[in-house]
């Protein structure tokens, strides 16, 4: 099983991220209906995992079902349980998830496949807090927290009348949206230093470290795969590795090559907006071509370690965002041209200017 799957660890460091967790803090308390919306391998069990975990019902059950893993004919039986005699082969009754998860939590991945007739059946089971066993005329009373989780955008499905508007809205009492690995960088390294270390362990390894280009190109990677991709790359990157080191090509990331870089060219560094004003910054930012290159280079120089000398705390984030919206600018907001000039991918320029506020 998916270490994803079974992590209980709350890992995630990104600011957006923090945000969720807060809440997700607050929240978490109430008997609430949760809808868990993102990508596929993004960490949707994992925030209902976390979810559970924070309520009154952490020491009860957790069940995780995925609605897309049941044909339309079975998945009935499998949420709501069947009575003895209730279709060929049942030779005695069974109850459904529903039911397993009492007093505990029940956790429905993929809810957006469920069948039209099911969700009908899946409302009044809401509705009513009981089942009725497939076969059966008596209802049983049922005690379940309910989060879903989807892939599938539900509001669209329900304009297309492929949902049902009335589950939909009885889902989302709460929503969670979680937003893709590429659009919140500032989580792929701890989620990476979790991995390492859990399977450092599981594979008997000691200690391994991280080479610097290698942590170039997982934060340079766009991640379409998102949590689960990154799991894997460092799964197989620990099977790989040589003397305790994981490089860049132990990662076999597809599509990532890293751009060799001019002895002659300054390496990007990020300017904070409170420089913004400074002449010396404002140049190092946009750059000098040519035989201005090491003049740039030099201001760019005396202006970091002016801000290193004065003691004052060192916003990352915000010296990135700072030199992105000042190359965009530049570049007369041509997204293609600054992309190239940051040595950056296009998605990952527009993360950027999305942070920065500089896009939608």
């Amino acid at each position: 099983m998916s270490l994803l799957v079974r992590a209980t660890a709350f890992v995630f460091a990104d600011p957006r991220s923090r945000q969720l967790h807060e809440l997700i803090e607050r929240i978490a308390p109430s008997e609430a209906t949760v809808l868990i919306t993102g990508e596929t391998g993004t960490g949707k069990e994992l925030i209902a995992r976390h979810v559970h975990g924070l309520s009154g019902r952490a020491e009860q059950t957790f069940v995780a079902i995925n609605c897309g893993a049941f044909s339309e004919t079975l998945v009935e039986s499998e949420l709501f349980g069947y009575e003895k005699g209730a279709f060929t082969g049942a030779q005695q009754g069974k109850p459904g998830w529903f039911e397993t998860a009492s007093g505990g939590t029940l956790f429905l991945d993929e809810i957006g496949d469920l069948p039209l007739a099911m969700q009908v059946k899946l409302l009044r089971v809401l509705q009513e807090r009981e089942v009725v066993r497939l076969g059966a005329r008596r209802a049983i009373p049922i005690d379940v927290r309910l989060i879903a989780a989807t892939n599938v955008d539900l509001a669209e499905a329900v304009r297309a009348g492929r949902f049902r508007e009335d589950l939909y809205y009885r889902l989302q009492v709460i929503g969670l949206p979680l937003r893709p690995l590429r659009e919140r960088p500032g989580d792929i390294m701890p989620l990476t230093r979790h991995f390492m270390a859990i399977y450092a362990q599981r594979l008997h390894l000691g200690e391994v470290e991280l080479g610097p280009e290698a942590q170039q190109a997982l934060l340079a990677y766009p991640w379409p795969g998102n949590i689960r991709e990154l799991e894997n790359v460092i799964h197989r990157a620990l099977l790989v590795c040589r003397s305790g080191v994981v490089r860049a090509e132990d990662l076999s990331l597809s599509g990532w090559h890293r751009a060799p870089v001019p002895a002659s060219t300054p390496i990007p560094v990020p300017v904070p907006d409170a420089w913004a004003g400074g002449a010396d910054i404002a140049y190092a930012a946009h750059g000098a071509a040519g035989q201005d290159d090491l003049l740039a280079a030099e201001r760019f120089a005396r202006a970091w370690q002016a801000l290193l000398d004065s003691g004052e705390a060192v916003e990352f984030e915000a010296m990135q965002q700072a030199l992105v919206r000042a190359a965009w600018e530049r570049n007369e907001r041509n997204q293609v041209r600054t992309a190239k000039h940051l040595n950056l991918s296009r998605n990952i320029l527009r993360t950027f200017l999305k942070k920065a506020g500089a896009i939608d």
